[in-house]
């Protein structure tokens, strides 16, 4: 996927992938590359925020693809919505290269003992 993380809190992530070798037969970003994104970064940012004794696994994810990209990267940034003791949910917005949004998602963690 070639994902590159450029910032990593409990309250924030940003991360951004090249959309070339992510995309569909069509020649545009896929929207599961969208969505592999979204969720990694949002469980980077739950993992954070669990700390090292738990972990964070995805328990519902959404994307909403507004616009393709064909070439570039896109970055995304991951904000906490919620941050509790067994959940954890993140807001993510997806650019392109011009700042255009490319998608939103918003996933949601469970927080486990290890």
């Amino acid at each position: 996927m070639g994902i590159e993380f450029l910032e990593a809190g409990p309250e924030r992530v940003v991360g951004r992938m090249p959309v070339e070798g992510n995309t569909q037969p069509y020649g545009l970003l896929h929207g599961g590359a969208s969505a592999v994104l979204a969720e990694t970064l949002g469980s980077v940012g739950a993992a954070i925020h669990a700390g090292p004794e738990r972990i964070a696994v995805g328990i519902e994810i959404n994307a909403t693809h507004h616009r393709s990209a064909t070439s570039g990267h896109v970055t995304g940034v991951a904000t906490r919505v919620h941050g509790g003791r067994t959940l954890a949910t993140y807001a993510i917005e997806i650019t392109d290269d011009q700042g255009r949004l490319v998608c939103t998602s918003r996933l949601t963690c469970m927080l486990r003992d290890r």
